[in-house]
């Protein structure tokens, strides 16, 4: 979803030579009609949008669905960068942005989501993929108080009651679970979980953390200060 025309249709014809179909909107509220019609497994969102700027797009996506989010600041600005995470999206570039980079941002995401299985409540054809839990017992199961994950079914429950994660909390969910106690920096983190090391921005790990922390309790990630994070046993 862009404003400019010249980029909105540049862009669209780039990644369609790398085979994917593109639905386009010039504004945030056409956007939000088109990602309702269904059928998307990713947004590629500019943050300045008429109508409704991609911070609210993303908040307004959010409230209903996982599905990956992408997005764009043309001036590169903390704020509108760490704005946009706040607001759920998985990933940022900053415009321009050379199509290779931005292939490959989109195609780590889309790896990411295909993790995670949709809901048997959900459309097949539906944008979103969510984890759900029904906690059940087994030897895959592990635990962390009151936190269950189980790594083979992709379900995560907090004192017995399904905890919804998006694909991208979800993959650092079981990042940190499969080192429990161990610290790991936020290259590690950014390299296992986001899938590249070479350019990614550390505000990705801490903002993804926070919204992690808020889903399975603050307690149960600990920040060590100048080293990174780790999951309490």
């Amino acid at each position: 979803m862009e404003d400019d025309e010249v980029i909105r249709r540049s862009v669209a014809m780039a990644l369609e030579r790398y085979g994917y179909r593109i639905t386009t909107a010039a504004d945030g509220l056409a956007g939000l009609e088109a990602f309702r019609d269904g059928g998307h497994d990713l947004l590629l969102l500019d943050v300045m949008l008429p109508q409704l700027d991609g911070i609210g797009l993303c908040r307004r996506i959010r409230e209903t669905s996982t599905v990956p989010i992408l997005m764009m600041s043309a001036r590169g600005d903390a704020l509108d960068v760490v704005s946009g995470l706040e607001a759920g999206a998985d990933d940022y570039v900053v415009k321009p942005v050379d199509t290779s980079v931005l292939v490959a941002r989109i195609r780590s995401l889309m790896r990411r989501a295909m993790l995670v299985p949709a809901p048997a409540s959900q459309a097949p054809t539906g944008p979103a993929t969510v984890a759900r839990s029904v906690e059940r017992p087994g030897p895959a199961l592990l635990r962390f108080g009151d936190l269950a994950i189980d790594p083979a079914g992709l379900e995560v429950s907090r004192a017995q009651a399904p905890v919804a994660l998006a694909p991208t909390e979800l993959r650092l969910l079981l990042e940190f679970a499969a080192n429990p106690g161990i610290v790991l920096d936020r290259q590690t983190l950014l390299r296992n979980v986001w899938d590249y090391g070479w350019d990614g921005d550390s505000r990705v790990v801490d903002l993804c953390v926070q919204r992690l922390r808020k889903k399975i309790g603050a307690e149960r990630i600990e920040t060590v200060r100048g080293f990174g994070y780790k999951l309490r046993p």
